[in-house]
């Protein structure tokens, strides 16, 4: 098998599969349907799936230090989910009762970024979530707040608005967590699709999904498309590097609901080996029973 087709690994025909993310203590792979509320995991070694998790809207999650998952849903509401225990730590963010969280991650100091996505009322945001429960808002007027990564040097953060059809370079203070100087680091073409998912690889280079592109790119340090991958399913919606080695590149995709229209392999997840590798996403450190919007 060529090492960079696509591999088949699950097909749950997701209607928005998303968030895909590697457990390296645990060894697997999570993901999720963001408007059914399952979540997956793939364990690579027995290479066994399931369904662990059922319930609202789940727009992204990630992996809380001290176990269990962190989920970000419907109406701004935030949940510890562990043990198959939930429990709620925020009930809403009245500013997005119409709206949710749309694509998170844990930044190096364990704080979580979390975006929502517009209504037709307002448009979508971007939140921080600090370790000590704090909810601050940090950006406003986004088309829709996507994928987000930062440089191995904890110096700058990338942050996707799609509908702008834009990726933006911050620069990052990790001692706060905030965010500054934002210019545009690639604007896509109509043609190319939506910037969706994003992760880097250990040479600093920024991997991106292409929502209604059908493909995976990576990116040189100015921007321009130097590797293009495609994948079976038009919508394709994020990535993540993976296994052991962090060798492997997890996809998922969009649009089981309407196969007749985006495939046959729509909302189903992939794996590539892409040559080159990744670097450990960081955990959450979320603290208390209770989160509080500043």
């Amino acid at each position: 098998m060529n090492a960079a087709a696509p591999e088949l690994i699950a097909d749950y025909a997701c209607q928005i599969g998303e968030n895909p993310l590697w457990h390296p203590l645990e060894r697997k792979l999570y993901w999720c349907d963001i408007p059914v509320g399952r979540i997956f995991s793939y364990n690579s070694a027995t290479r066994s799936h399931g369904q662990i998790y059922s319930g609202r809207t789940v727009g992204g999650f990630c992996f809380q230090a001290e176990g269990g998952l962190l989920l970000f849903q419907d109406r701004g509401t935030i949940a510890r989910w562990r043990d198959d225990v939930y429990t709620e730590l925020l009930a809403e963010i009245p500013a997005e009762r119409n709206s949710r969280f749309n694509d998170v991650i844990a930044d190096p100091a364990g704080r979580v970024f979390c975006g929502t996505m517009s209504t037709p009322e307002n448009k979508g945001r971007l939140y921080r979530l600090d370790v000590d429960g704090s909810l601050h808002l940090v950006l406003e007027g986004i088309g829709c707040s996507n994928g987000m990564a930062f440089t191995q040097d904890h110096k700058s953060f990338f942050y996707t608005d799609s509908f702008a059809h834009e990726i933006y370079r911050f620069d990052y203070n990790e001692a706060d967590g905030s965010i500054t100087n934002p210019r545009v680091f690639v604007r896509f073409a109509e043609a190319d699709g939506l910037p969706d998912g994003m992760t880097l690889d250990c040479k600093g280079h920024l991997w991106t999904a292409l929502w209604d592109g059908g493909c995976i790119v990576r990116l040189a340090e100015d921007g321009n498309i130097v590797e293009k991958f495609s994948i079976p399913a038009p919508k394709t919606s994020s990535l993540t590097f993976g296994g052991d080695d962090l060798d492997q590149i997890y996809v998922t995709t969009a649009g089981g609901d309407q196969r007749h229209v985006d495939g046959e392999f729509a909302g189903a997840l992939f794996r590539i080996f892409p040559g080159v590798r990744g670097v450990p996403e960081y955990f959450s450190r979320i603290a208390g029973s209770k989160i509080v919007l500043a």
